[in-house]
């Protein structure tokens, strides 16, 4: 500091670290503008680390840079300007790129970091005109209706009085500039005229934006918030006594950090930090510096630099000592582990400290403990629940496990403070001094709990400048005995155990260490390695939650499912994560406590399916325990309402659960082993049969809940419901009413209607007719007549209009009545119940099947109704019917059986030998025609048809001589000429025939390989170069082109620029997919289907018709085998052996061509085939319909690993060489 004495300036760095060693960097005589040296001071030393330089503004006018390695040319210590009348105030602005300077002139400067002046403003008596403030209210005379001429008089948005304020006799007259985060505004505080303070806001152009003054009072001193447009926007007051504002507070300069969240207010000998939440300022730390009487005269106040980059560490100094200091957001509280999760949580407000700041919960304010077990009270800070008196200022809080303890720490001792459980509040148990060498310098910084007998705190050594972990062992809130531990690294702060097990030391460096306990007795916690974070999907996936920017977890309440945060105004929301829900849930069923498990799924909505889709073993063997847990009437029912065939744990709840059950549940319960199998039936039914017969005995109290179970079956099991009913109402009981009143709310009551009509229950019936809608006049003459009928009667007709025409037909089968039975028969189709019931009726059996085959062939089924005529040995009738089904054997055999004319059995022989032959069945056409028809050569030609030559063969040979010269008859011997010629002339013909045709066949195979395989392999290389051009059906981009590389058809929200293969297609994003009716209607379904089975070519379902085509060859292929093989044989052993080696050439050829395409058209080793059906997982969630949905199936099927054809092998001929 220059004075009269001596004007130089020494620059020295201190390093950090424990022990201090300077280092000067420079130092330099100053000979200021001002004549008294005594009156130059340091205003700005602001270093800039871009260009390793140190900016000095000096009070005198004054300004320096000096660089730390200056380069070639360059002068180390350099004064780049000088304002003769002075400098008053200096600042930086955030970005570094505008220095802002107030003179001795009345002007405010605004210079580059080349320091060239941008604007020079001159403060005056017009700025005062300026103001943007507007008073409304109905009580300010400004806003109150006074005509257009009144109004033309003034300007409304001008105060009609504005204060003028007093000066202070404790300012200081110092100017100050402070910079908004963002750079964008400078405020400017200068005293205007000698009597008032007046604040300037310009704009980063120099513009004067507004202007606003604060008054100071003699009594207290208050901090006051303005608006950039100079409204005045809150204030808190300081908690300083009117003495302490005489001593050390009487120069007060204000700075906030680099987010605007914690303000440093800074007196003569210390330093508080205060912070807002729920509109209440809390003061967080205070530093103290010494008394005020050792610094008063020769510092104005403590200094105060914030950190650019972090907004929690600032650095504090005054003419005795500097601290550099980083703080670090924790919660105090106590456990979260069930039982003891109350909810207890800890704040610091008017104290020193050198722990967090951020938590808003345990109030400590003059002397003041507040305390909040928010699980018992959710009272919102800054009130509380319990307040304690204390004669002396916290540093911090810690409470204990189970809360029955809380300890505070302040500068010399550890105060415990022990919860009185009569009175419902705390009284001092004990204190402890802190002593940790011979001097007592200390900085107690930090105090946990470990258990409920041992307290840990961290203090800061002085004289060693070493951390040291102190540790106390409590009795009954007394400290019995204490442990030192000297560390050889510094410690950022201690962390306690979600249980408070275990305590872990944080470094500095960020390492993480853990105390050494003699036993440990942690519930249990995961480690970071089985934690899953999910996606941030919280519109589907329900462990995510959107909360507000900024909110702070406070704490975790697990028995109530509840988690406690801190929003960024103050205010606490407490929220019932899912996951947090489950786990409770689940734990409570493990547990069997049924009623927990009940009441969190009806309190949070939780689908009640959980309770048995979770373990159903364990449930179903416990269901009385459930019914006898839950109690409530209502209760039961809502289950049971609400169960339905889906499996919630693999479905709704499947992210939340990490573990098989079989992990986590015991293998037995009451004896019955969950391993058992369970039924194959319904889960809903099985479910409410297992609450039916656990409520048997219980049907006084629980009538209500046994006729919801039979309700909620599925399909509802009414009848025996109204069955119950009606029992009741037999015996008397009252309770029968009360039972159909429920059972209609539960059902539809028409159908109710109708199953007590079923149940031939006539006064039930008008029991629930009663509680319908419908109209007696309607319904009770109805009844009426059913009363007046006979019982079999009456039930026919019951059974008859209810449509339940099996069970009228057995009515009307024991009145007798077999003509109204008969015509009933027809009428309703019943014919097998009618043949059931009179199976031992033999006259009216047969009856009731003449009948029953009439009805048969009517529906063209010609085989039953033939086997109907030959029951009743009516072959007349029988053998139509089995020309019909096209049974030949049947036919002809049962023609012969009636018997029929010669004449008439040859043409029924005729006509089935024709549609034999229709068939492509040769064989057996050939059999008719030799055996009904006397034709041997005609039988040899249809065999040489179907390729059966060894048999037209034998067929030959059979025929006689006479059979060689026409139609004769089936001579059994006859020469040698005539069998050579018949051979010559059907056999040889035939292999001719049969030789060219399959040579034709296998050749159309041979030109389909070479024509579609190439083709198929030209379209898949055309899909893998341009994927999007290809389902598009455009011309494909060239090389280089900017083609997205998401190509996917999965549905998702977000867009990219290529789209997907099915949007591109047909030219619609995933909204007007789910919006186009037209798209989806069946007949754009059909003639997409048109197109996919067509394949034409260049359509984009030509690579899959292809394929297709390809699989129906090799079919074929495989098909004919068999019949080539006998074609070959046959041409040997006419001597045709050129013709076999042909064919069989054509053949082998054929088959090694399909061998040779399978596995490119198939794709049998696609490596990439696997990444295919990775992505046919994302679009399982969404499928198109209507025209896209061919598409989609198209693709689909393409994706599917489909089995390519086996290729039979063919076996050459030996003889053919």
């Amino acid at each position: 500091m220059p004075t009269l004495e001596g004007s130089t300036i020494h620059r020295i760095r201190y390093p950090r670290g424990l022990e201090v060693e300077e280092t000067e960097i420079a130092a330099w005589d100053v000979d200021g503008p001002l004549p008294d040296p005594s009156k130059d001071k340091i205003l700005s030393l602001h270093y800039l680390p871009d260009i390793a330089t140190i900016c000095l503004i000096l009070a005198g006018g004054d300004i320096y840079i000096v660089r730390e390695e200056p380069e070639a040319g360059q002068e180390r210590i350099e004064i780049v300007g000088s304002v003769d009348a002075g400098i008053t105030a200096a600042d930086w602005s955030p970005d570094e790129e505008l220095l802002a300077i107030s003179t001795g002139a009345g002007t405010f400067l605004f210079m580059t970091r080349e320091f060239e002046e941008v604007t020079n403003v001159t403060f005056g008596p017009e700025d005062l005109k300026l103001s943007k403030h507007v008073s409304v209210g109905w009580g300010k005379s400004e806003t109150q209706f006074k005509g257009k001429r009144v109004k033309a008089l003034r300007d409304p948005t001008v105060p009609e009085h504005v204060d003028e304020g007093t000066l202070s006799s404790c300012d200081d007259g110092q100017s100050r500039i402070s910079w908004r985060g963002d750079g964008a505004y400078v405020a400017i505080n200068t005293i205007e005229s000698g009597n008032r303070r007046i604040v300037r806001v310009y704009s980063r152009e120099g513009i004067l934006d507004s202007v606003t003054g604060v008054q100071r009072s003699k009594e207290y001193a208050q901090v006051v918030f303005f608006e950039r447009n100079g409204l005045r926007h809150g204030q808190f007051r300081l908690r300083l006594t009117q003495q302490e504002l005489e001593d050390w507070g009487l120069s007060i300069n204000l700075r906030w950090n680099n987010d605007s969240t914690v303000l440093a207010i800074s007196y003569l000998n210390r330093v508080q930090l205060w912070t807002m939440g729920n509109y209440h300022y809390y003061l967080k730390q205070e530093i103290h510096f010494g008394s005020a009487g050792n610094v008063q005269g020769v510092h104005p106040a403590v200094g105060i630099s914030w950190h650019p980059e972090q907004p929690l560490r600032l650095s504090v100094y005054s003419i005795c000592a500097e601290m550099d200091l980083s703080y670090t957001p924790i919660v105090a509280g106590g456990s979260t582990f069930i039982p003891n999760d109350h909810g207890w949580v800890s704040v610091i407000d008017g104290c020193p400290s050198f722990v967090p700041f951020i938590c808003t919960f345990l109030l400590i304010s003059l002397g003041d403990l507040k305390v909040t077990p928010l699980k018992r009270a959710n009272v919102p800070p800054p009130m509380s629940l319990h307040e304690v008196s204390l004669d002396r200022n916290a540093t911090d809080v810690a409470v204990s496990r189970s809360g029955a303890y809380i300890v505070t720490l302040d500068q010399r001792q550890v105060t415990v403070l022990k919860h009185d459980y009569e009175t419902d509040g705390y009284s001092i148990a004990s204190r402890h001094d802190i002593t940790v060498d011979s001097a007592g310098r200390t900085l107690p910084r930090q105090v946990v709990f470990g258990r409920d007998s041992e307290i840990v705190f961290l203090v800061y050594s002085e004289d060693s400048h070493k951390d040291v972990i102190y540790k106390a062992a409590l009795d009954q809130g007394k400290v019995t005995s204490t442990t030192l531990i000297e560390l050889p690294f510094s410690i950022s702060c201690l962390i306690s155990a979600l249980d408070h097990g275990s305590i872990f030391l944080e470094s500095t460096s960020g390492s993480i260490y853990e105390l050494e306990y003699n036993q440990h007795d942690s519930d249990g916690t995961n480690g970071i390695n089985d934690l899953e974070v999910p996606s941030d999907e919280p519109e589907t996936d329900e462990r995510c939650r959107s909360i507000e920017r900024g909110a702070q977890l406070v704490t975790v309440m697990p028995s109530s499912y509840a988690v406690v945060l801190q929003m960024p105004r103050g205010n606490l929301e407490t929220i019932y994560p899912r996951a947090l829900v489950l786990a409770g849930i689940r734990k409570s069923i493990i547990t069997k406590d049924y009623k927990t498990a009940f009441l969190a799924c009806r309190n949070h909505r939780v689908d009640m399916n959980i309770l048995h889709d979770y373990d159903p073993r364990q449930f179903m063997a416990n269901v009385s325990l459930f019914v006898k847990q839950i109690k409530k009437i209502e209760h039961i029912d809502l289950f049971l309402s609400q169960l339905r065939d889906e499996n919630v744990c693999q479905t709704m709840y499947k992210e939340t659960l990490q573990f098989s059950i079989s992990d986590e549940v015991s293998p037995q319960t009451n004896g019955v082993s969950y391993n058992a199998p369970i039924a194959e039936k319904s889960k809903v039914n099985r479910i409410c049969d297992a609450f039916l017969q656990a409520l048997g005995g219980l049907r006084e109290s629980h009538l209500q809940n046994i006729i919801t179970a039979h309700v909620c079956k599925a399909p509802p099991d009414l009848d025996a419901a109204l069955s119950l009913i009606g029992r009741l109402r037999e015996h008397g009981d009252d309770s029968a009413e009360r039972a159909v009143e429920h059972i209609c709310f539960l059902a539809d009551v028409n159908q109710l209607y109708n199953h007590a009509l079923g149940l031939y229950e006539l006064d039930l019936t008008l029991l629930v007719a009663q509680q319908s809608q419908k109209d007696p006049r309607e319904y009770l003459p109805y009844l009426q007549t059913l009363q007046e009928q006979p019982p079999l009667r009456r039930k026919f007709t019951i059974d008859n209009d209810l449509a339940r025409h099996a069970k009228a037909l057995q009515h009307l089968h024991a009145l007798h009545a077999f003509d109204e039975l008969l015509t009933y028969t027809t009428k309703h189709a019943l014919h097998s119940h009618a043949l059931a019931l009179y199976r031992y009726d033999a006259p009216h059996h047969a009856i009731l099947t003449r009948q029953h085959a009439t009805f048969l062939l009517s529906q063209s089924h010609f085989h039953a109704a033939a086997l109907a005529y030959a029951s009743l040995a009516d072959h007349a009738a029988a053998y139509p019917a089995y020309r019909a089904a096209g049974l030949w054997r049947e036919a002809l055999g049962s023609a012969s059986l009636v018997p029929v004319a010669a004449d008439e059995l040859r043409a029924l022989a005729r006509d089935l030998a024709d549609g034999l032959v229709e068939a492509r069945d040769f064989k057996a056409a050939a059999t008719v025609v030799r055996e009904y028809l006397g034709d041997g050569p005609g039988a040899a030609r249809l065999l040489c048809r179907g390729h059966w030559y060894a048999e037209a063969v034998r067929v030959i040979a059979l025929q006689g001589g006479a059979g060689a010269a026409g139609a004769g008859g089936s001579g059994g011997g006859g020469d040698g000429v005539s069998r050579e010629r018949l051979l010559e002339e059907v056999l040889d013909a035939g292999l001719v025939e049969g030789f060219a045709g399959m040579t034709e066949l296998l050749a159309e195979c041979k030109g389909q390989l070479g024509a579609q395989v190439p083709r198929l392999r030209e379209l898949r290389e055309k899909k893998a170069r341009d994927p999007l051009g290809f389902f598009e059906g455009g011309e494909a981009v060239g090389e280089g082109a900017d083609v997205p590389d998401n190509v996917s058809i999965a549905p998702t929200d977000a867009s990219t620029t290529g789209g997907t293969f099915l949007t591109r297609y047909t030219g619609k994003t995933r909204g007007t997919l789910g919006t186009g009716v037209s798209r989806r209607s069946s007949k754009n379904r059909r003639r997409e289907e048109r197109k996919r089975a067509a394949g034409k070519k260049g359509s984009i379902y030509e690579e899959e018709y292809l394929v297709n085509s390809v699989r129906r060859l090799v079919e074929r292929v495989n098909g004919v085998g068999e019949e080539v093989r006998r074609l070959v044989e046959g041409l040997v052993r006419r001597a045709m052996r050129e013709r076999a080696r042909a064919v069989e050439e054509a053949m082998v050829e054929v088959t090694e061509m399909c061998k040779g395409c399978i596995g490119e058209v198939f794709e049998v080793a696609d490596e990439n085939k696997s990444a295919a059906e990775a992505e046919k997982v994302e679009i399982a969630e969404y499928r198109p319909s209507g025209g896209e949905g061919v598409l989609w199936e198209s693709m689909e099927q393409a994706w599917k690993r489909q089995e390519p054809p086996v290729v039979k092998a063919f076996e050459r001929l030996s003889l053919l060489g």
